[in-house]
């Protein structure tokens, strides 16, 4: 029998909803393996810190988390243990293990199933290698409880891990290993298991959804899967990102179409609209097939929220490639979009490419991009006053003159804007149908209808 652990442990996850669920499946198995949890790093024993090592921005988060926390136990002593796990681990941790003494230990992406092996060997003493960078081939299933915040309404659900798109800026296969779609039975036991721990929406997720199944020997659908999904009891909200467009398929936007609590929302990172762009990317999609999927995808669902995200100062981004881009932001009108500036990624093909744009005008075309989307997100708001929305419940608010906070299908959390609504008796996690009375570039306003709210949906 393997020794029980004790202590207190504080978990900070950086970084996308993919590392959440890592850091999720480390507390639940470090405390299962009797570790109890600290809210604040000064009252652990133990501090993880799950981090990003995607781009330059995500790099320099993580560094810093990592310093301040590694001052924090400087303060404390070495009754502190520092471990810091996840992608920038995976990426450089054989090589800052030395330039950061006060780190105990690093592990990589690989590793996050044997977290509690991990802190057995720090809580005995040590451990003879500082860094454990392994394979990055983990991937979870339904047998990994995870550590969810308590009373969570929402949950993420990760349905495959790794990438084997190779984009040419992209570093993320090298960081997470190639594409492991989980077993279909896995991905509904766990949606169930979730929906019986009171999680009343579930958003999919993976590097790339749409690329669900293709790795698998009987080749499952992600089609197939929404539906079965869909069917279970008491799921309210199921909620699909991170879908590829040169993966997407009619048979999934009907699968949406077709279900009533499948979240009308579509996110489709398209990156970029110049073909040559899209070419020297890598990204196996064309200009026309990105028009075509947003004109299948608004005729399936009128009602649909689409989010997308752009790529700006790409090695080979002229002035005219790039007003390419601006003008097609007018054009498509997302209804959400985030912009990212090129960051040059060392073992990536497009770190060799010539062409090179300076951050200053990276920066200056972001901005272009952000200001003529927050134009069209301010149009498309505005069209929803005096529409019905069903919001979820999730907190009281920071405005006066809102008391409460939430969101409604349209948006999905942490990326897209909230739902602020006029006092009412709703409890957080709570689903309420709403009335939208106001809504600026980016948040709606809305004030709740008294009929029925707890019981039927839209």
């Amino acid at each position: 029998m393997k020794k029980l652990l004790s202590g207190k442990l504080h978990i900070l996850s950086l970084g996308c909803s993919k590392n959440l669920i890592d850091s999720e499946v480390m507390g639940g198995l470090a405390r299962a393996s009797g570790m109890t949890m600290a809210e604040r790093p000064q009252d652990a024993d133990v501090v993880l810190i799950n981090t990003c090592g995607f781009i330059g921005p995500a790099k320099e988060e993580s560094l810093e988390a990592i310093l301040t926390l590694a001052q924090i136990k400087k303060q404390r002593g070495r009754d502190l243990k520092l471990v810091v796990a996840g992608c920038l681990a995976q990426r450089y941790g054989k090589a800052l293990s030395s330039e950061i003494p006060e780190a105990d230990l690093w592990i990589g992406t690989g590793e996050v199933g044997r977290i509690a092996e991990h802190l057995r060997r720090l809580d005995a003493g040590g451990t003879r290698r500082k860094a454990i960078v392994s394979k990055p081939d983990f991937l979870m299933t339904s047998r990994h409880e995870r550590l969810l915040p308590s009373g969570a309404a929402t949950a993420y659900l990760k349905i495959s891990d790794g990438c084997s798109n190779r984009c040419a800026y992209c570093a993320i296969p090298s960081i997470r290993g190639r594409a492991r779609s989980r077993r279909p039975d896995d991905i509904l036991r766990e949606a169930e298991i979730l929906v019986g721990r009171g999680i009343r929406e579930i958003i999919l997720i993976g590097q790339d959804t749409t690329a669900y199944g293709s790795d698998l020997k009987n080749r499952p659908t992600l089609s197939g899967l929404l539906s079965d999904l869909s069917a279970i009891p008491g799921l309210r909200w199921l909620r699909l990102l991170y879908a590829h467009p040169a993966h997407i398929t009619p048979d999934v936007l009907e699968a949406m179409a077709g279900r009533e609590n499948i979240c009308r929302y579509l996110d489709l990172p398209v990156q970029h609209i110049d073909d040559a762009i899209l070419h020297a990317m890598n990204r196996r999609v064309s200009s026309e097939m990105i028009r075509e999927i947003l004109r299948q995808a608004r005729s399936l669902m009128p009602d649909l929220a689409l989010r997308t995200s752009l790529i700006v100062g790409f090695p080979g981004e002229t002035q005219k490639r790039f007003e390419r881009l601006l003008d097609f932001v007018a054009e498509a009108r997302f209804d959400h979009l985030g912009v990212f500036t090129y960051s040059r990624e060392e073992g990536t093909p497009a770190a060799d490419l010539p062409s090179r744009i300076s951050e200053k005008e990276k920066d200056r075309r972001r901005d272009a991009i952000m200001s003529e989307q927050a134009d069209v997100s301010y149009a498309v708001n505005q069209t929803l006053i005096g529409s019905v929305q069903e919001v979820l419940m999730e907190g009281i608010s920071d405005r006066p003159d809102f008391a409460r906070v939430g969101r409604c299908r349209r948006q999905a959390p942490d990326v897209d804007g909230v739902t602020y609504l006029k006092k009412g008796p709703a409890a957080i996690g709570d689903f309420v149908r709403c009335r939208i009375t106001g809504a600026d570039h980016y948040d709606l306003f809305g004030e709740i209808l008294f009929d029925n709210y707890r019981k039927k949906p839209l």
